[in-house]
């Protein structure tokens, strides 16, 4: 069992990733030291499908700079450990690790044989429950903190042509030393344009992880993670859900010792059954196709492309000149890039982009009552589909604030849409506080401090594991945001976004931790979308009026009683009250004119 087995076409000779033996992995087919990554996303390509992260061919010429993490503990053990790992963007893309210390970062050397432990101890002690610890990282790419309880991780170091391969733990390959303990990872990116961070659940759930990111002006983005009991939680319902309609949720949830250990997501879990879900969205796809014979299915690839229209015919999802999309399997829907949805010879980049939001549909289910993707989009109908993606649809409902990626294209929303993705950006961060065991990082920080937590800004949209080469060299001006861009579009509609003042943002903080829990179930009611507006229009209005200094609504209104009591004692005649009150402009010229019409009248 485990992943199966990828040949990487690279200069010099193929990458062979065999999982089967875990010490065969990063072995070149010709020679053990001729091949290597070529840029950091072929490194990000084959650390995402295979564990193993390698140095690229591609240096980084990228100026020094660090940043500060916090890792809190909020499980109720004592022995916690952290990694971080990465390619560091300083140093020529080399993989570093941070010691035990949490500040100085470890470059393994690259060695003659495969399985070769770390020669540094990497493992970070965090404290006791309640504590945090503090690190300082250098910037990164393919950046990931990984924490353990109660025991510590294997990462073993295999030769390659540039540097070594960092072979990291993985749930899908039974053999692997860390397989059956109790760890989990967020991701980041740390470069010279921004940090970019978040939570995910592409692969399995396990621990439950918070991120907090505060920027050097104070501005604070939050993603809340599952509670402590949330992997508890995942289980319960997919054994449920496979009760429900017996397509085999249940098989995705791993125990050990009669406790749950993770839940696999759909991908990993064919990877153990190859015949789990084969069938699962063949009726769904037949409906989806034969509607779109007759009616254009329009794609908004919310890039430079502009909007596309395909129609289905022969069994193929054809989108004009540009290229079409057979029907795609259930492993197809579930990774997002095989099959239909693999990279293609033409227009490789457009027909990715609206693969991307073909395949967020079909793992939304709104593909069939959606024809136009991803603009009519609406999160409350996400999932509502019988025939849709129930172990994402679990996941969101676990997590906190309902926001974690649960697929790879997660993050696809209409602009201006709910962030689905569970991530925090800023180009000016100063901290990065990373939770791990369940606790709501923010509403403690909210409490202590009194900061208001702002929803992470909307983002350009692109695969979670998506190529990052543009850490390297692309301008700011022509890198999605994960890479630290924003698109030409995406500023537009930032710059004229107005601020947002909501109901729940106006409650008391202890009232709103209650609410949040069920948040997720409010956002999907029907009735919400309806009746929302409404107390959102009263806060609007109260916060305008409340935006006034406390000074300055004391001023006019003591001016107002003043100009009053004299008009009331006949001490001013009406051009006298006129000229009092024009002047500070507290008439409009049609006012005044009406109070001369209404002196002069008999």
């Amino acid at each position: 069992m485990g992943f199966t087995r990828k040949i990487y076409p690279m200069p010099g000779g193929d990458l062979i990733i065999d999982p089967a033996d875990l010490k065969s992995l990063y072995l070149p087919v010709a020679e053990r030291e001729t091949a290597a990554p070529t840029t950091v996303d072929d490194s990000l390509k084959i650390q995402t499908e295979s564990s193993v992260l390698a140095e690229p061919i591609e240096n980084a010429v990228v100026p020094p700079s660090t940043l500060r993490i916090g890792l809190y503990n909020s499980t109720s053990s004592s022995t916690v450990y952290a990694y971080i790992t990465g390619l560091s963007l300083s140093n020529n893309n080399a993989v570093c690790m941070m010691e035990s210390d949490g500040s100085s970062v470890y470059y393994p050397s690259n060695p003659t044989t495969t399985g070769v432990p770390l020669s540094a101890n990497c493992a970070i002690p965090l404290g006791a429950p309640g504590s945090t610890t503090w690190c300082t990282i250098p910037l990164m790419a393919g950046g990931r903190i990984w924490f353990c309880i109660d025991d510590t991780l294997t990462f073993l170091l295999n030769p390659g042509e540039t540097g070594p391969g960092l072979v990291e733990p993985s749930v899908s390959n039974t053999s692997d030393p860390n397989y059956y303990k109790r760890w989990d990872y967020c991701e980041f990116t740390f470069n010279a344009e921004q940090l970019f961070a978040n939570i995910t659940y592409v692969d399995f759930v396990c621990l439950p992880i918070a991120l907090t990111l505060t920027s050097t002006s104070g501005v604070i983005t939050h993603v809340s993670g599952m509670a402590s009991d949330g992997l508890d939680t995942v289980c319960a319902n997919l054994i449920t859900q496979g009760t429900v309609d017996g397509a085999g949720w249940e098989q995705l949830v791993v125990t050990n010792n009669g406790s749950n250990l993770r839940a696999l997501s759909p991908l990993n879990g064919i990877v153990f059954n190859s015949s789990l879900f084969l069938k699962y969205f063949t009726a769904y796809i037949a409906s989806v196709w034969e509607k779109y014979a007759t009616e254009d299915l329009t794609i908004d690839t919310q890039g430079s492309w502009g909007s596309v229209q395909g129609t289905t015919s022969s069994g193929s999802l054809t989108f004009g000149d540009l290229g079409s999309f057979s029907q795609p399997s259930a492993q197809d829907i579930f990774s997002g890039s095989s099959g239909a949805f693999a990279a293609q010879a033409i227009n490789t980049a457009e027909l990715l982009a609206i693969g991307a939001r073909l395949d967020a549909a079909l793992n939304r289910g709104t593909l069939l009552s959606n024809s136009v993707q991803p603009n009519n989009e609406i999160v409350s109908t996400y999932y509502t589909n019988a025939i849709s993606n129930q172990y994402a649809k679990i996941v969101h409902a676990a997590n906190l604030d309902g926001k974690g990626y649960a697929f790879p294209y997660d993050d696809v929303a209409p602009y201006g849409g709910i962030d689905q993705s569970g991530e925090v950006n800023d180009p000016n961060p100063s901290e990065l506080l990373v939770t791990v065991g369940g606790a709501n990082a923010y509403a403690r920080m909210r409490e202590k401090r009194g900061i208001n937590i702002d929803e992470p800004p909307m983002h350009a949209l692109v695969r979670r594991q998506d190529l990052w080469s543009g850490d390297l060299k692309q301008e700011i001006r022509e890198r999605d945001l994960e890479r630290g861009a924003v698109t030409k579009l995406q500023r537009q509609h930032q710059a004229t976004r107005p601020e947002e003042v909501s109901f729940f943002s106006m409650l008391p903080a202890p009232l709103r931790r209650v609410i949040e829990r069920y948040l997720p179930n409010i956002n999907q009611s029907p009735f919400t979308g309806r009746l929302i507006a409404i107390p959102n229009i009263i806060c609007t209005c109260l916060s305008s009026f409340l935006s006034l200094s406390i000074r300055t609504i004391i001023f006019r209104l003591v001016f107002l009683l003043i100009v009053l009591l004299f008009w009331s004692l006949g001490f001013l005649k009406t051009r006298d009250v006129v000229r009092v009150v024009e002047q500070p402009g507290l008439l409009e010229n049609t006012s005044i004119a009406g109070l001369e019409r209404w002196q002069n009248s008999p």
